[in-house]
Parts: C-alpha cells; structure tokens; sequence
C-alpha cells in the first residue's frame, strides 16, 4: 500500500457510536505505518473560570487522559506511534486548529445516517461541519 495517509487524526467522544471509527483508523493506520492522534475536547462552558469551575474541568480532563490512554494502548502494541491530546474549547473549532496544527493527513470520526427527511439536521452536525470545514480529508463513518 503507498503510504498516503502519514498522520490520522481521531476525534474521541468515548461513546460507543466512536468505536467502529476507531476500528477503520486502526486498520487504516496499520496499513499505512501512520502516525495516530487521539483526541478529545472538553466542551467550555464560556463564563469566566472560578476554582469551581477550574475543579470540574481537571476532573474531565484526568478522566479524559484516563481513557486516551487506554484507547492507545492498541496502537502502541502494534508498533504505531500515537500522541493524545486534550483541548478545551468549542469542539468544532479545537479539531480543526488541532488538525491545521499538527498537519493531519486525514481526519476519521464517528457520524451518522443522513436522514434525508430532514437534510437540515444532518448540516446542523459535527462530523458534517468538520468534513466541510478542515482542510485534509475527512473519513466519516455510519
């Protein structure tokens, strides 16, 4: 296989609807002895930060790197090198600026079906919106 794909990126909600985009990237980036980003952004809440406020968002965060790190464990053992990142912010924005950033080859996350009776809401989504928006190209899987 020519190695197109060099860095894949993940974006992670940790619900199960990700896990067969997670299986396609895997195999993806065995394929293509590819670089693997595993991310996950914490949704901010935009008022200004207490300690409370600052509290919650450690504990999602450790949690968070929790389960990153046992996401990655699969692609460590095959050999891959794989990085886990953690942005706080809009999650539209943070995957896009992560993959800008990092130059990613390719994006690969979980989306939906199209309902076609209502095409409006399927634009309204993430996964559509990061297809449209990030510059490399973007697997979605159903």
């Amino acid at each position: 296989m020519i190695p197109r794909f060099q860095h894949i990126l993940i974006p992670l909600d940790f619900t199960e609807k990700s896990l067969p985009a997670l299986d396609i990237a895997f195999e993806l980036a065995v394929a293509n002895r590819a670089r693997v980003t595993l991310l996950h952004v914490i949704e901010a809440i935009h008022l200004d930060t207490d300690a409370e406020l600052e509290q919650f968002y450690a504990k999602l965060e450790k949690r968070a790197d929790a389960e990153l790190e046992r996401i990655s464990q699969r692609f460590t053992t095959a050999g891959l090198p794989v990085d886990r990142k953690i942005r706080l912010g809009k999650r539209l924005a943070e995957i896009v600026n992560d993959a800008g950033e990092r130059q990613a080859d390719l994006i690969i996350m979980s989306s939906h079906k199209p309902d076609l009776e209502r095409p409006r809401q399927t634009w309204a989504t993430l996964s559509y919106q990061v297809s449209v928006l990030c510059p490399c190209p973007v697997l979605l899987v159903k």
